[in-house]
């Protein structure tokens, strides 16, 4: 496995792929890796003759100093993990490398599709995603990239700025990955007790209960109904939303929408958990 530490490097092993007619699969990450990462890297790696792995804690994202600080790093677990998975490469890019002397996001226009939701309660993340997966691109040029649909406002963002940059990358969405309890994997699980882990179960099954019943009920009643379920958790319910599939515009109706989905934020012992369901 190559370990690239910058974008010459980065650009040289692309360059290397294209002389030996492989299809480059690229897999962005934050670090702190779990199953989800590495289903990624699977399917990457069933898609695709190469895999590179990025690791880069974006700072551009974080509307939240204290939340980037307290991201979890595990460098040294995580390649000894892709190794094992038999990923080709993984980039480490340092913060200089991919911004320069101005760390900050780019002025994108992002269609709306940052808006509500995520975009409401972390000002500026969108913006800063956009920008550091546009430079990525820019820098590897893969054939194909790969994302969860845990974040999945974040892949419509994505999927809409290669689409107006032209950036020739096809970004594919993948299933988010659960544990055996329903729990959607996260790096920021880690941060939970135990206990944590069984109180946030409350999410998926909110979230089940809301794709079970959706059509008895409109979109404003669907969401109280979710509601109802942290009333006596301990978790904190930040927000619960139900949007457009393709534009993230909030549903009031069913009517004239192809797909929808539910979303939600809680906090579970301090910690920031999101989620969404296909609905249809």
């Amino acid at each position: 496995m190559q370990i690239i530490k910058d974008a010459q490097q980065a650009r040289a092993f692309r360059a290397a792929c294209t002389r030996a007619g492989q299809k480059l699969g690229f897999v962005p990450t934050m670090g702190a890796l779990h199953e989800a990462h590495l289903a990624l890297a699977k399917q990457s790696q069933r898609d695709n003759e190469a895999t590179l792995v990025s690791i880069f804690v974006n700072p551009t994202q974080f509307n939240n100093p204290e939340d980037l600080e307290k991201y979890p790093r595990r460098v040294e677990s995580d390649l000894e993990g892709l190794e094992k998975a038999g990923v080709d490469a993984v980039y480490l890019p340092s913060v200089d490398d991919i911004y320069g002397q101005q760390v900050e996001s780019e002025p994108l226009d992002l269609a709306g599709l940052d808006r509500g939701m995520e975009g409401t309660y972390r000002p500026g993340h969108f913006p800063g995603v956009a920008t550091v997966i546009k430079r990525f691109f820019e820098i590897l040029q893969p054939d194909r990239a790969y994302f969860g649909e845990k974040d999945y406002q974040q892949l419509r963002v994505v999927q809409h700025v290669t689409q107006q940059h032209q950036l020739g990358v096809e970004v594919i969405g993948c299933e988010t990955v659960r544990t055996a309890q329903g729990l959607a994997m996260s790096s920021r699980n880690y941060r939970l007790s135990k206990q944590g882990w069984q109180d946030a179960l409350i999410i998926p099954r909110a979230l089940e209960w809301a794709r079970q019943n959706h059509a008895l009920h409109a979109p404003p009643r669907l969401k109280e109904g979710v509601k109802n379920f942290f009333t006596e958790s301990p978790l904190n319910l930040e927000y619960v939303e139900i949007a457009d599939a393709e534009t993230m515009r909030p549903l009031q109706h069913w009517t004239a929408v192809a797909h929808a989905r539910i979303f939600l934020a809680a906090f579970c012992e301090g910690v920031r958990l999101i989620d969404n369901q296909k609905l249809f």
